[in-house]
């Protein structure tokens, strides 16, 4: 039986752009299932979890996160722009896009999706909040330009509640986080222990 990754993210997150390949690679490695799941972490987590806007962190922290992210650009060979143009940006139109994909075309289609979103942010400096950006990725990915219309249906809005409170209720504080068998690993500087879960499980 397939082991479940529950994979727990939002688009605007430089950390879970720079572990999204890798991840995926792991999990196709492992024959396991990825349930895609983005959250609405600043809005309904942080003020859960204790966590802080980028832009409400101490300068000695919001530094150190440059300086991380430089250094992990670097050793993964994974281009970065450090302050983006369009960012901070929310990411509630994107997430919604990919839940939208998720319904219709399935997990591959929506990991798919979620890695031109995050790489559109991260290294091409597009507007993830623009409805015209949404839906340029969708036709890159060779998606239905329908998708984005869909993406505002209640059912799509209903999901992308349902999974923040699934994030609350797993633990989740921060963005990426995969959980298995209820065992949480934040950040993809923990992939190495995603990938030791699933040989193990496997």
């Amino acid at each position: 039986m397939s082991q479940i990754v529950d994979y727990y993210f939002t688009p605007q997150s430089p950390w879970t752009y720079l572990g999204h390949e890798r991840f995926a690679q792991i999990a196709r490695t492992a024959g396991a299932t990825v349930r895609m799941l983005p959250v609405d972490l600043g809005g309904k987590v942080f003020p859960i979890s204790g966590g802080l806007p980028l832009g409400q962190r101490a300068p000695q922290r919001q530094a150190y996160r440059l300086l991380e992210l430089q250094r992990y650009s670097d050793y993964l060979h994974a281009p970065l722009n450090l302050k983006p143009r369009y960012f901070p940006v929310s990411g509630d139109d994107a997430s919604r896009l990919i839940i939208a994909v998720d319904l219709h075309d399935g997990t591959e289609a929506a990991m798919k999706i979620s890695g031109a979103i995050f790489t559109a942010v991260w290294r091409q400096e597009r507007h993830i909040a623009s409805e015209k950006v949404l839906a340029e990725l969708l036709a890159e990915c060779g998606l239905s330009a329908e998708r984005l219309e869909q993406s505002y249906s209640q059912a799509v809005q209903e999901r992308y509640e349902a999974n923040t409170r699934q994030a609350i209720d797993a633990g989740v504080f921060g963005a990426p986080s995969y959980v298995i068998d209820a065992e949480l690993f934040w950040g993809q500087d923990r992939l190495d222990f995603v990938e030791r879960k699933l040989k193990a499980g496997s």
